[in-house]
């Protein structure tokens, strides 16, 4: 294991502070986090958010063991998961998407299959939800990691924005295209894995949504959607598979039309956008963005 993250209360995250204090941690400033501390190869954590605490590198195990457990949360929970946590070890498929978000790039959405053995090593290994690894090349090769990882299925749908505007047209709902990329990938899991029980997705919109879009392709399988579903390890896995995929993405094209994509939709991206349009006209919008989103009629309106 080289990394864990637990939440805390506000009262364990000031002790914990003071047991770094006293080992001779040595503390940084970091983005986001109330105190961030390190020893040797052993980097500690507390972020603003929750609080919660990030745990990583080689001494992680023995660090939650004999000290996070028993002195802050005075519970022991690690290697205990499989009794806590039993539906987290049952095979199943997880789904989740990246890109949804972003003015640019493709709507990228993954899925991957877990059962007991891969989930304890997927764990082990430090997968986590992609929307705690600010590393880009911590993400691919963490996904390196999941596609290397024995009976770990996986699969990928990429929609590229001049697809995914057809395609939004089309639906003329956001969730009901995301519905049908999910649907789309856990059809091609079951492929692999027609055994599977059950299939876990992050909830984006009503439960029936996604029912329908299963239904409409004749597979039966356990739905569960619940919020925060990167909680479980292949919702996380899938996380990351579909992250480097929009980054690869972002990445080669950024550097084919020779301006710089930027991630989200806020001033940056406008302004990357009107570069877009001045080097390749108006028309190219459709090619590197998702045009529904009210930055196109910012854009163009001051583009005339």
């Amino acid at each position: 294991m080289t990394s864990h993250t637990s939440p805390l209360t506000t009262e364990q995250a000031e002790c914990l502070r003071g047991i770094l204090d006293e080992k001779g941690f040595e503390f940084e400033t970091k983005p986001h986090a109330l105190f961030s501390a390190r020893k040797g190869k052993l980097h500690v954590t507390v972020y603003q958010k929750g609080p919660k605490v990030l745990i990583q590198g080689k001494e992680t195990e023995d660090f939650v063991r004999f000290i996070l457990e028993p002195q802050i949360l005075g519970e022991a929970k690690l290697g205990y998961e499989e009794i806590q946590q039993p539906d987290l070890f049952e095979p199943h498929f997880g789904i989740d998407e990246s890109g949804k978000g972003d003015y640019f790039g493709p709507l990228v959405i993954a899925g991957v299959y877990t059962n007991a053995v891969i989930t304890r090593h997927l764990m082990d290994s430090g997968i986590m939800d992609s929307k705690r690894i600010s590393s880009a090349a911590r993400i691919r090769k963490l996904a390196e990691l999941i596609r290397a990882t024995p009976g770990c299925m996986n699969e990928v749908v990429s929609i590229g924005p001049e697809r995914y505007n057809e395609m939004y047209d089309s639906f003329g709902n956001l969730n009901r295209l995301l519905a049908w990329g999910h649907a789309r990938v856990i059809e091609k899991l079951a492929l692999q894995m027609p055994n599977c029980p059950r299939a876990l997705s992050d909830q984006f919109a009503k439960p029936e949504v996604l029912q329908r879009a299963l239904d409409a392709k004749k597979i039966h399988i356990q739905l569960e959607q619940r919020t925060k579903g990167e909680s479980d390890i292949a919702v996380a896995a899938a996380s990351i598979l579909a992250r480097e995929r929009f980054m690869d993405w972002i990445d080669k094209t950024s550097s084919a039309c020779a301006v710089n994509l930027p991630l989200g939709a806020s001033g940056n991206v406008i302004v990357a956008a009107k570069e877009v349009v001045k080097v390749h006209g108006s028309d190219a919008l459709s090619k590197v963005s998702k045009l529904h989103f009210r930055t196109t009629g910012i854009v163009l309106s001051s583009s005339d």
